[in-house]
């Protein structure tokens, strides 16, 4: 593991949960937070960034897409104008992503052992901020697969759930790939815009086997960035605007060589082909919001309504943006940040 020096820091040791947490705070002005926190959990070192006001001591724990993303990816100007205001925001970076290290094998990086380090990461949470902490998870993409499990695994910390466009069946993006590319292509065609361009889309749907192979999963995968592009240009979907000016304050190798090992170690493990937690979205029972783009290539809106009529809350909204992709927080940020506010407002 590479060696990291910190200015002004602190270790704590918590001995019943086999944590390190490594803190760099700025003060103890819990209005305007701006702190990262090292977890040491199961031989792995995982950064947090934590912005906002936590007066109310209420965090909002993001969790980013990937796998390989970083954590401050989700920290775009709708997150710091506005949500940030209200309450604090945690980005992680999770087990083998962004700065994350350690000293673990491939049988330590697995989705199981990443929804037990956000449970740890709360924990250590309350230990620096209080056991009166209160909670929010909210997953995007990937990280809605990683939310999901996390509360599978254990909810009672939580205030909420929020999915952003989320893979929480990873066993159905390959066939919805398939009719959702047939679909979108269809009415493009329909509608005059760049006709070269869906009818080779479905001459490519048209190609791939109707069952999972990892080649063809991955070419439908990268053709669907393609294909929000073209849906950009034709003014289906507005322009993302980011704002994002993540800097990489320790170790850009590190994040690079992280986002390039665990998708081949994740693939491997058979998630794309053979894991879906459908059926088991129903034990979710905190309060619920699902967010998702209407025309969402990568995780199609299809999956959107699943995860709304499966989920076991009695207290669950599904709202569709109608002129976003996969990432509504960059294409109708006001409105995103609506409904997140909204959300937390009522159920903090």
């Amino acid at each position: 593991m590479q060696a990291r020096i910190f200015k002004n820091y602190k270790i704590l040791v918590l001995s019943m949960m086999m944590l390190t947490v490594i803190s760099c705070s700025n003060d103890d002005d819990l209005s305007d937070l701006n702190d990262t926190i090292f977890v040491r959990h199961k031989n792995a070192d995982m950064p947090a960034y934590i912005h906002g006001n936590a007066s109310e001591k209420v965090f909002l724990i993001t969790l980013h897409g990937g796998p390989g993303g970083l954590g401050l990816d989700l920290r775009v100007d709708a997150f710091k104008n506005r949500i940030e205001k209200e309450y604090a925001v945690v980005y992680f970076d999770q087990r083998g992503s962004g700065m994350s290290q350690g000293s673990f094998s491939e049988n330590e990086l697995n989705i199981d052992i990443m929804a037990e380090d956000v449970l740890a990461l709360v924990k250590v949470l309350k230990h620096k901020y209080g056991n009166d902490a209160r909670f929010f998870l909210m997953g995007h993409s990937w990280g809605g697969a990683l939310g999901t499990l996390t509360l599978l695994k254990d909810q009672d910390d939580f205030l909420g759930w929020i999915e952003v466009d989320g893979a929480h069946n990873p066993k159905g993006m390959y066939p919805e790939y398939i009719a959702n590319f047939n679909r979108v292509a269809n009415e493009q065609i329909e509608l005059e815009n760049n006709i070269t361009y869906w009818e080779s889309i479905i001459n490519l749907v048209n190609s791939v086997p109707p069952t999972y192979r990892e080649k063809y999963f991955f070419d439908l995968n990268n053709e669907a960035f393609r294909a929000e592009r073209r849906l950009v240009d034709n003014n289906i979907i507005n322009e993302q605007i980011n704002g994002n000016n993540t800097f990489f304050e320790y170790n850009l190798i590190t994040a690079l060589w992280n986002n390039r090992n665990i998708i081949g170690i994740i693939t491997n493990q058979g998630f794309w082909e053979n894991v879906s937690y459908t059926d088991r979205l129903q034990e979710i029972e905190v309060p619920s919001l699902v967010l998702w783009g209407k025309y969402d290539m990568i995780l199609p809106a299809t999956f959107a309504k699943e995860a709304y009529d499966n989920l076991g809350s009695a207290e669950k909204k599904l709202v569709i943006f109608e002129r976003s992709g996969h990432a509504p927080m960059l294409s109708e940020a006001d409105a995103f940040v609506d409904e997140i506010l909204l959300f937390m407002d009522t159920y903090k």
